[in-house]
Protein backbone atom coordinates (compact mmCIF):
# COMPACT_ATOMS: atom_id res chain seq x y z
CA UNK A 1 0.00 0.00 0.00
CA UNK A 2 3.35 2.46 1.15
CA UNK A 3 4.64 1.84 -2.23
CA UNK A 4 1.22 2.32 -4.60
CA UNK A 5 0.49 5.88 -2.71
CA UNK A 6 4.59 6.60 -2.87
CA UNK A 7 3.93 6.20 -7.05
CA UNK A 8 0.38 8.07 -7.41
CA UNK A 9 2.40 10.96 -5.41
CA UNK A 10 5.46 10.62 -7.79
CA UNK A 11 2.32 10.61 -10.72
CA UNK A 12 1.11 13.69 -9.81
CA UNK A 13 4.26 15.72 -8.91
CA UNK A 14 5.22 14.56 -12.88
CA UNK A 15 1.98 16.12 -13.51
CA UNK A 16 2.41 19.64 -11.92
CA UNK A 17 6.05 19.72 -13.06
CA UNK A 18 4.72 19.03 -16.73
CA UNK A 19 2.40 21.89 -15.90
CA UNK A 20 5.20 24.33 -14.91
CA UNK A 21 5.79 27.53 -16.78
CA UNK A 22 9.61 25.95 -16.61
CA UNK A 23 8.89 22.69 -18.10
CA UNK A 24 7.09 24.27 -20.92
CA UNK A 25 9.80 25.94 -22.07
CA UNK A 26 12.03 23.40 -21.86
CA UNK A 27 9.51 20.97 -23.63
CA UNK A 28 10.10 21.47 -27.12
CA UNK A 29 14.40 19.94 -26.25
CA UNK A 30 12.26 16.99 -24.80
CA UNK A 31 11.34 14.90 -27.68
CA UNK A 32 14.50 15.28 -29.17
CA UNK A 33 16.95 15.35 -26.41
CA UNK A 34 20.39 14.07 -27.01
CA UNK A 35 19.61 14.20 -30.93
CA UNK A 36 23.34 15.65 -31.27
CA UNK A 37 24.66 12.97 -29.36
CA UNK A 38 27.58 14.43 -28.42
CA UNK A 39 29.00 15.49 -31.60
CA UNK A 40 31.29 18.34 -31.66
CA UNK A 41 30.51 21.32 -33.08
CA UNK A 42 32.70 24.55 -33.76
CA UNK A 43 31.38 28.37 -34.38
CA UNK A 44 33.85 30.77 -35.64
CA UNK A 45 32.35 34.31 -35.00
CA UNK A 46 33.60 38.30 -35.02
CA UNK A 47 33.67 39.88 -31.78
CA UNK A 48 30.77 42.32 -33.12
CA UNK A 49 27.75 43.05 -30.35
CA UNK A 50 25.58 41.74 -33.04
CA UNK A 51 27.73 38.35 -33.79
CA UNK A 52 28.42 37.79 -29.93
CA UNK A 53 24.35 37.78 -29.57
CA UNK A 54 23.57 35.30 -32.62
CA UNK A 55 26.36 33.19 -31.75
CA UNK A 56 25.85 32.50 -28.31
CA UNK A 57 22.10 32.07 -29.23
CA UNK A 58 22.19 29.34 -31.75
CA UNK A 59 25.08 27.82 -29.60
CA UNK A 60 22.74 27.68 -26.69
CA UNK A 61 19.67 25.93 -28.69
CA UNK A 62 22.57 23.39 -30.32
CA UNK A 63 23.95 22.92 -26.47
CA UNK A 64 20.48 21.84 -25.49
CA UNK A 65 19.85 19.90 -28.64
CA UNK A 66 22.92 17.48 -27.18
CA UNK A 67 25.73 19.12 -29.16
CA UNK A 68 29.47 19.74 -27.64
CA UNK A 69 29.52 23.24 -29.07
CA UNK A 70 32.63 25.60 -29.12
CA UNK A 71 32.20 28.99 -30.43
CA UNK A 72 35.74 30.91 -31.36
CA UNK A 73 36.18 35.10 -31.18
CA UNK A 74 38.44 35.19 -34.61
CA UNK A 75 39.57 38.15 -36.96
CA UNK A 76 37.05 38.74 -39.43
CA UNK A 77 39.23 37.27 -42.33
CA UNK A 78 40.35 34.40 -40.18
CA UNK A 79 36.78 33.97 -39.16
CA UNK A 80 35.83 33.47 -42.72
CA UNK A 81 39.10 30.66 -43.64
CA UNK A 82 38.10 29.06 -40.73
CA UNK A 83 34.70 28.14 -42.05
CA UNK A 84 36.47 27.98 -45.52
CA UNK A 85 39.30 25.91 -44.73
CA UNK A 86 36.77 23.29 -42.65
CA UNK A 87 38.68 24.21 -38.76
CA UNK A 88 34.84 25.65 -38.11
CA UNK A 89 31.70 24.20 -39.36
CA UNK A 90 29.94 26.99 -39.42
CA UNK A 91 29.31 30.74 -38.60
CA UNK A 92 26.08 33.15 -38.85
CA UNK A 93 28.54 36.38 -38.83
CA UNK A 94 28.46 36.74 -42.59
CA UNK A 95 27.19 40.65 -43.65
CA UNK A 96 26.44 40.32 -47.37
CA UNK A 97 26.69 41.70 -49.84
CA UNK A 98 28.66 45.35 -48.68
CA UNK A 99 30.11 44.76 -45.55
CA UNK A 100 31.96 41.01 -46.08
CA UNK A 101 31.95 41.55 -49.90
CA UNK A 102 35.56 41.27 -50.24
CA UNK A 103 35.74 38.19 -47.98
CA UNK A 104 32.82 36.53 -50.07
CA UNK A 105 34.53 37.23 -53.18
CA UNK A 106 38.04 35.52 -51.84
CA UNK A 107 35.69 32.41 -49.96
CA UNK A 108 32.75 32.06 -51.07
CA UNK A 109 32.96 29.26 -53.34
CA UNK A 110 34.60 27.35 -50.54
CA UNK A 111 32.13 27.41 -48.29
CA UNK A 112 28.14 26.92 -48.72
CA UNK A 113 25.72 30.12 -47.99
CA UNK A 114 22.48 28.68 -46.59
CA UNK A 115 21.02 32.80 -46.87
CA UNK A 116 19.88 35.33 -44.50
CA UNK A 117 19.50 34.78 -40.80
CA UNK A 118 18.81 38.02 -40.60
CA UNK A 119 17.41 41.22 -43.23
CA UNK A 120 17.67 44.59 -42.64
CA UNK A 121 21.27 44.97 -41.19
CA UNK A 122 22.82 48.25 -42.40
CA UNK A 123 26.27 50.78 -42.15
CA UNK A 124 27.39 53.48 -42.14
CA UNK A 125 28.25 57.22 -40.08
CA UNK A 126 26.81 57.72 -37.47
CA UNK A 127 26.44 60.65 -35.14
CA UNK A 128 24.20 61.96 -31.97
CA UNK A 129 21.31 63.63 -33.50
CA UNK A 130 21.75 66.95 -32.03
CA UNK A 131 24.45 67.06 -33.93
CA UNK A 132 23.11 70.14 -36.90
CA UNK A 133 24.58 67.65 -39.64
CA UNK A 134 22.63 65.26 -42.08
CA UNK A 135 25.25 63.76 -44.56
CA UNK A 136 28.39 62.88 -45.22
CA UNK A 137 28.65 65.42 -47.87
CA UNK A 138 28.35 68.11 -45.63
CA UNK A 139 30.82 67.60 -42.88
CA UNK A 140 33.60 69.82 -42.68
CA UNK A 141 35.26 69.55 -39.09
CA UNK A 142 32.99 68.65 -36.94
CA UNK A 143 34.29 66.34 -34.06
CA UNK A 144 38.08 67.37 -34.95
CA UNK A 145 37.46 66.06 -38.16
CA UNK A 146 38.36 62.31 -36.34
CA UNK A 147 35.64 59.35 -36.94
CA UNK A 148 36.13 57.21 -34.50
CA UNK A 149 36.02 53.31 -36.02
CA UNK A 150 36.06 49.82 -34.94
CA UNK A 151 38.64 47.33 -35.80
CA UNK A 152 41.16 47.62 -38.79
CA UNK A 153 39.69 45.27 -41.36
CA UNK A 154 36.22 45.46 -40.67
CA UNK A 155 33.89 45.87 -43.30
CA UNK A 156 32.44 49.04 -42.41
CA UNK A 157 36.07 50.06 -41.68
CA UNK A 158 36.99 49.58 -45.37
CA UNK A 159 33.83 51.02 -46.68
CA UNK A 160 34.28 54.36 -44.42
CA UNK A 161 38.41 54.54 -45.86
CA UNK A 162 36.39 54.54 -49.54
CA UNK A 163 34.68 57.52 -48.24
CA UNK A 164 36.91 59.57 -46.84
CA UNK A 165 38.30 58.94 -50.55
CA UNK A 166 35.05 59.62 -52.29
CA UNK A 167 34.08 62.84 -50.45
CA UNK A 168 36.48 65.90 -51.42
CA UNK A 169 35.27 67.39 -47.97
CA UNK A 170 37.04 64.70 -46.72
CA UNK A 171 40.38 64.74 -47.25
CA UNK A 172 41.63 66.06 -44.21
CA UNK A 173 40.09 63.88 -41.98
CA UNK A 174 40.82 60.95 -39.98
CA UNK A 175 39.83 57.25 -39.77
CA UNK A 176 40.79 56.00 -36.26
CA UNK A 177 40.83 52.58 -35.22
CA UNK A 178 39.96 51.08 -32.19
CA UNK A 179 37.49 48.25 -31.37
CA UNK A 180 33.62 47.98 -31.17
CA UNK A 181 33.61 48.67 -27.17
CA UNK A 182 35.93 51.28 -27.57
CA UNK A 183 33.91 53.10 -30.16
CA UNK A 184 31.01 52.91 -28.04
CA UNK A 185 32.76 53.84 -24.98
CA UNK A 186 33.97 57.04 -26.63
CA UNK A 187 29.99 57.69 -27.95
CA UNK A 188 28.65 57.64 -24.50
CA UNK A 189 31.39 60.18 -23.45
CA UNK A 190 30.65 62.46 -26.07
CA UNK A 191 26.94 62.13 -25.61
CA UNK A 192 27.30 62.57 -21.38
CA UNK A 193 28.93 65.91 -22.59
CA UNK A 194 27.24 67.02 -25.40
CA UNK A 195 30.30 66.61 -27.69
CA UNK A 196 30.63 66.17 -31.45
CA UNK A 197 31.43 62.85 -32.81
CA UNK A 198 31.26 60.79 -35.43
CA UNK A 199 31.35 57.24 -35.57
CA UNK A 200 31.21 53.85 -37.46
CA UNK A 201 28.26 52.38 -37.21
CA UNK A 202 25.92 49.80 -38.25
CA UNK A 203 22.10 47.91 -37.38
CA UNK A 204 21.35 46.11 -35.49
CA UNK A 205 22.94 47.60 -32.11
CA UNK A 206 22.12 48.50 -28.92
CA UNK A 207 23.42 51.78 -29.53
CA UNK A 208 20.50 52.82 -31.30
CA UNK A 209 17.93 52.04 -28.22
CA UNK A 210 20.45 53.67 -25.78
CA UNK A 211 21.29 56.69 -27.35
CA UNK A 212 19.50 59.42 -30.04
CA UNK A 213 20.91 58.55 -32.87
CA UNK A 214 21.14 59.06 -36.79
CA UNK A 215 22.89 57.73 -39.84
CA UNK A 216 24.29 60.74 -42.11
CA UNK A 217 23.03 60.45 -45.95
CA UNK A 218 25.47 58.73 -47.95
CA UNK A 219 24.73 60.61 -51.23
CA UNK A 220 27.70 58.73 -52.97
CA UNK A 221 26.37 55.31 -51.96
CA UNK A 222 29.81 54.16 -50.88
CA UNK A 223 27.90 52.14 -47.57
CA UNK A 224 25.56 50.25 -50.20
CA UNK A 225 21.95 49.85 -49.03
CA UNK A 226 20.16 47.13 -46.92
CA UNK A 227 22.49 44.03 -45.96
CA UNK A 228 21.31 40.51 -45.07
CA UNK A 229 23.27 38.61 -42.13
CA UNK A 230 23.99 35.31 -43.46
CA UNK A 231 24.79 31.55 -42.47
CA UNK A 232 27.67 30.24 -43.84
CA UNK A 233 29.05 26.54 -43.14
CA UNK A 234 31.94 24.25 -44.65
CA UNK A 235 31.92 22.32 -47.28
CA UNK A 236 30.36 18.82 -46.73
CA UNK A 237 28.67 20.03 -43.41
CA UNK A 238 25.16 18.65 -45.22
CA UNK A 239 26.50 15.02 -45.39
CA UNK A 240 28.45 14.98 -42.66
CA UNK A 241 25.91 16.39 -39.97
CA UNK A 242 22.39 16.55 -41.43
CA UNK A 243 20.58 17.22 -38.38
CA UNK A 244 22.91 20.21 -37.78
CA UNK A 245 22.85 21.16 -41.36
CA UNK A 246 19.19 21.35 -41.14
CA UNK A 247 18.85 23.89 -37.52
CA UNK A 248 21.26 26.03 -38.88
CA UNK A 249 19.69 26.30 -42.57
CA UNK A 250 16.30 26.96 -40.25
CA UNK A 251 17.95 29.45 -37.92
CA UNK A 252 16.67 33.43 -38.39
CA UNK A 253 15.53 35.85 -36.29
CA UNK A 254 14.81 39.51 -36.52
CA UNK A 255 16.29 43.15 -35.50
CA UNK A 256 14.08 43.01 -32.68
CA UNK A 257 15.15 39.53 -31.38
CA UNK A 258 18.61 40.72 -32.03
CA UNK A 259 18.36 43.96 -29.71
CA UNK A 260 16.89 42.07 -26.54
CA UNK A 261 19.95 39.80 -26.56
CA UNK A 262 22.51 42.85 -26.77
CA UNK A 263 20.41 44.89 -24.97
CA UNK A 264 20.90 42.37 -21.91
CA UNK A 265 24.63 42.04 -22.51
CA UNK A 266 24.93 45.82 -22.77
CA UNK A 267 23.30 45.76 -19.04
CA UNK A 268 25.70 43.38 -17.48
CA UNK A 269 24.47 39.73 -18.32
CA UNK A 270 27.22 37.24 -19.67
CA UNK A 271 26.23 36.72 -23.67
CA UNK A 272 25.64 32.90 -22.33
CA UNK A 273 23.16 33.76 -19.51
CA UNK A 274 21.62 36.39 -22.06
CA UNK A 275 21.03 33.56 -24.75
CA UNK A 276 19.73 31.07 -22.70
CA UNK A 277 16.74 34.09 -20.95
CA UNK A 278 16.33 34.75 -24.89
CA UNK A 279 15.86 30.97 -25.81
CA UNK A 280 13.38 30.17 -22.84
CA UNK A 281 11.25 33.21 -23.84
CA UNK A 282 11.09 32.36 -27.47
CA UNK A 283 9.87 28.78 -27.36
CA UNK A 284 7.62 29.22 -30.61
CA UNK A 285 10.97 30.71 -32.08
CA UNK A 286 13.18 28.32 -31.57
CA UNK A 287 10.65 25.60 -32.30
CA UNK A 288 10.69 26.80 -36.18
CA UNK A 289 14.29 26.19 -36.01
CA UNK A 290 14.04 22.78 -34.99
CA UNK A 291 11.24 21.79 -36.71
CA UNK A 292 12.31 18.39 -38.64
Amino acid sequence: MKKILLGLLAILGLVLTLGSEDAFKSSLFQASQGQGNGESVTLSYVEWDTEVASTNVIAEVLRREGYDVTITPLDNAIMWSAVASGEADAMVGAWLPQTHGPQFDQYGDQMEDLGPNLKGAKIGMVVPSYMDVDSIADLSNQAGSVITGIEPGAGVMMATEEALASYPNLANWDLQSSSSGAMTTALGQAIDNEEEIVVTGWSPHWKFQAYDLKYLADPEGVYGGEETINTMVRQGLKEDQPRLYQILDQFNWTLEDMEQVMLAVSDGQSPQEAAAEWVDNHPDKVAEWLAE
